[in-house]
């Protein structure tokens, strides 16, 4: 009985691995602020957080049109696919925060369900464990900031 060869799979730089966490910084200092911040600015608190979690979701998202720039005849779920996070967040950056932090830390939770199908077929499956991290406290920011408003 014959195994499958073992798949090389290139480590992590510890650039990526540092920078992944460091982006986790605004996720969680915002959801403690909204907690913590008085009145006045408890908005913009609010709206801060939202943005940057629409920034992340594009940023995601965007990941896919860079899959689908390495193949000749990109399939059309890879640019379609890289779209559809940057125009929820878009809405979700409109709306009350205590729904649009919903939509986005269910969005990055979506966002990371379609890439455990995604990226082993393109090649990146070893970035999974750190974007399941990340993917995990970022959302649960989203959730815990809309929870304080």
């Amino acid at each position: 009985m014959s195994h499958p060869a073992p798949v090389y799979l290139p480590p992590l730089s510890d650039t990526a691995r540092l920078l992944g966490n460091l982006g986790l910084v605004p996720f969680v200092l915002g959801a403690a602020l909204v907690w913590v911040v008085k009145f006045e600015v408890h908005a913009f608190v609010t709206l801060a957080l939202s943005a940057y979690a629409g920034i992340i979701l594009s940023f995601l998202g965007g990941i896919h049109w860079g899959f689908a720039f390495r193949h000749s005849a990109a399939p059309a779920s890879l640019f379609v696919w890289g779209v559809v996070p940057s125009l929820l967040a878009w809405i979700a950056v409109i709306m009350p925060p205590y729904a649009g932090l919903v939509l986005h830390g269910l969005m990055l939770l979506v966002c990371y369900a379609v890439d455990r199908r995604v990226y082993p077929v393109q090649g990146a499956a070893h970035w999974l464990t750190l974007r399941f991290r990340l993917s995990t406290v970022a959302a649960l920011s989203c959730f815990l900031g809309a929870a304080g408003t």
